[in-house]
């Protein structure tokens, strides 16, 4: 895995590559996030895939310019940066926030994105949980018990590895890391044209939510299965808000199965 920065559209980017395929996976991360999130996943799908994981702009280690984060502008930013590395054709893989990115990408420019998988996305939920709350709250003021309550409370089976929480109070103390968590909070909350969107969307699409996901519960996985067409859907029980993180094998099993054309998807439960 290599670290690598790039100029997109007058912003430093930061992101992580690994693998030389021809056939691209672009990860897109959850709201506070960054590349980092995404590591389970890399030793199991680096021997037939490009990976390219992204600190979005406002986040992680990319430039955080003083605009608004709206998921237009989130979505906008992610064709400007595989622009910059000269990608004509990509799978996109969202969490979370990441989750909503990828399927507006996908339902403004459906000639570039071949098949998305989305992971708990955000959009339909306009009211906050408990784990929300924690996460806020940590967001605003990233102390190591605020971040390992918030993070405790994503995930249903597991540690919290120190690593990530150290890494998260890090970037939150970054030259205004704060004020783009916030903008993106009410442009997630703003976005009122998500279910029309989502009817726009006509390349192959895999939903994966935890079953016990508390921040995002599951129930509003319903919203985006009725919207797009003939989406997968799969729930991974004993998983909370990131099955990648939770489950990286088992997770990275389920997109082999979807982005592979000769396996066969199971759609009910991945126990």
């Amino acid at each position: 895995m290599e670290e690598r920065f790039i100029n997109v559209a007058g912003h430093n980017t930061r992101y992580l590559e690994d693998g030389d395929s021809k056939e691209t996976l672009v990860f897109l991360h959850g709201l506070g996030a960054s590349a980092e999130r995404w590591l389970g996943v890399i030793p199991h799908l680096r021997s037939k895939y490009r990976l390219i994981m992204p600190d979005l702009i406002g986040f992680g280690y990319s430039d955080k310019p003083s605009v608004d984060y709206t998921i237009d502008f989130l979505s906008n930013f992610v064709f400007r940066f595989l622009g910059a590395l000269g990608i004509e054709r990509a799978n996109l893989i969202g969490s979370s926030l990441g989750g909503q990115v990828a399927a507006e990408c996908a339902s403004t420019q459906s000639g570039i994105i071949e098949k998305i998988v989305l992971v708990s996305p955000s959009g339909m939920m306009k009211r906050s949980t408990p784990a929300l709350d924690a996460y806020m709250l940590a967001a605003l003021y990233p102390t190591h018990d605020n971040a390992h309550s918030a993070f405790s409370m994503m995930v249903e089976k597991g540690d919290v590895e120190q690593r990530l929480v150290n890494d998260f109070v890090t970037r939150m103390t970054l030259p205004n890391a704060k004020f783009a968590f916030l903008s993106t909070v009410l442009g997630i909350r703003n976005s009122a044209t998500l279910e029309d969107n989502l009817r726009k969307i006509v390349c192959p699409t895999l939903i994966v939510w935890g079953k016990k996901d508390k921040l995002i519960p599951v129930e509003y996985a319903s919203s985006f299965i009725a919207a797009i067409r003939a989406a997968k859907f799969v729930e991974m029980s004993g998983c909370g808000h990131v099955p990648h993180v939770e489950e990286p094998k088992k997770f990275s099993e389920l997109v082999l199965r979807f982005l592979e054309p000769e396996l066969v998807m199971n759609t009910n439960s991945y126990q």
